[in-house]
């Protein structure tokens, strides 16, 4: 994709349409102008201003970039899965600006040179800012600690275990102290691996019925209250990533209540879907976690809705076709996510299930707080942003996703929602001309 660097001209120039502020919800945009990389000014000084390119926003809606907290680049590793090159314009074709890289790459980063051969690759050749999570335990393997301090200072804007498991309490606490010390955020995905054992599918009435083997919600809810007391008891930020299970959001509450340092996220597949996405052994659903009961996705979407899950991820694991192809038990677990978040929100928007400042809030100012970063729509700000289209829709397909992977959780149905331009630091990193509708 071609990228029109506009910091050097008169600038770019945002007219009409919705504004999305933290503090006030929507609100009338009442001029937007972009120079040298932020926004110069905002405010009704702009309708005469004069500047290099300008944009009608009517009806379209522009907000601070989104931020997905786990987003799978797959590089360094199998190229044939996907790149920073590949998924990074995926990303900005989502209407995302900030990915955060999981530690699951080959080899995984737990080094300075890894976290540095990431960084170099996404100055080079990625569309949107890359922050990579280091990985807690050398190698993810769950036993000897990484040495956080250097991941810190690469570049690293956590620590997490990606979807591993660390080999014992006793280790996760050391983990946790250790971290603590140099004060950096860990990231878990909790999964008590024992009781998960062999199981991909939720331990209920679709798995009995089908008969695939199940992943029980204690083997989730075990790890949460686990790692929540360690986490009180060591002081540490706390990140529970793609959490699953409505009991896990009521112990998430109760901590917080208690006064312990957590955050958390969902995964956006968890809010739309649930178990019953299996019945036809449909492959792509083979997530972990599992998708769940409907009485589960009802809390998590209570649970955004109540700012108890501070922020919703994509959980982006492009794979090759082969992977999704072996019968289901054999396949790889992992949806091409991110170019459809947006527009599966709006649906729980059009539902009504979620208010759309509410979806804004956890795409954007949600995850920045989880990475202590403040991003905003205000004068002086980077100009990092998303402007779409709730109400024109377009189709998923092999001719319209960017992503290599093509194993996206919705295909070949009308969604709502396009990106018509995405910035970052005022660079054009996708333009809605790109899209085959």
């Amino acid at each position: 994709m071609s990228q029109v660097d506009i910091h050097n001209d008169n600038g770019l120039k945002l007219t009409g349409g919705q504004l999305f502020d933290p503090e006030r919800g929507l609100v009338a945009n009442p001029g937007l102008l972009i120079r040298n990389g932020r926004i110069d000014e905002i405010g009704a000084s702009v309708q005469e201003a004069e500047a290099g390119s300008e944009m009608n926003a009517d009806g379209h809606v522009i907000a601070p970039g989104f931020i997905d907290l786990c987003c799978n680049l797959r590089e360094p590793g199998n190229g044939q899965k996907g790149n920073i090159a590949s998924e990074t314009r995926a990303a900005a074709h989502g209407g995302f600006t900030t990915v955060c890289a999981s530690p699951e790459t080959s080899p995984v980063i737990d080094s300075g040179a890894v976290t540095n051969l990431i960084l170099d690759g996404a100055a080079s050749r990625g569309a949107v800012r890359v922050l990579p999570i280091g990985a807690i335990t050398r190698g993810l393997e769950g036993e000897l600690l990484s040495d956080m301090a250097g991941l810190s200072a690469a570049g690293c804007v956590a620590v997490g275990n990606g979807s591993r498991g660390v080999r014992n309490a006793r280790i996760l606490r050391r983990c946790m102290a250790y971290a603590q010390t140099f004060g950096l955020t860990v990231m878990f995905s909790p999964e008590n691996s024992a009781l998960a054992a062999d199981g991909y599918a939720h331990d209920g009435q679709v798995a009995t019925r089908l008969g695939l083997l199940g992943i029980p919600e204690v083997a989730e809810t075990a790890a949460v209250m686990e790692m929540l007391l360690l986490a009180e008891e060591t002081g540490v930020r706390l990140h529970l990533s793609q959490l699953s299970c409505a009991r896990s959001v009521d112990m998430l509450a109760e901590a917080r209540q208690r006064g312990v340092n957590v955050t958390a996220d969902v995964a956006m597949h968890q809010l739309a879907f649930t178990e019953e996405a299996l019945s036809g052994f449909d492959s792509r659903f083979h997530v972990r976690p599992p998708l769940r009961s409907e009485s589960d996705r009802q809390a998590l979407v209570a649970g955004v809705r109540a700012g108890i899950l501070d922020a919703i991820v994509s959980q982006h694991q492009p794979h090759d076709s082969a992977a999704k192809q072996a019968p289901l038990p054999a396949t790889e677990p992992g949806l091409s996510s991110i170019e459809s978040v947006l527009s599966l929100g709006l649906e729980l928007v059009d539902r009504g299930e979620l208010e759309l400042s509410g979806l804004l809030a956890a795409l954007t100012t949600g995850p920045a707080r989880v990475l202590g970063r403040h991003f905003a729509l205000q004068k002086g700000a980077l100009a990092d942003l998303c402007v779409f289209d709730p109400r024109s829709r377009w189709l998923p397909s092999s001719q319209t996703l960017v992503s290599a992977g093509l194993h996206a959780p919705v295909m070949d149905r009308s969604l709502p929602g396009v990106v018509k331009l995405t910035l970052v630091e005022g660079r054009e990193a996708w333009r809605a001309s790109e899209v085959v509708l």
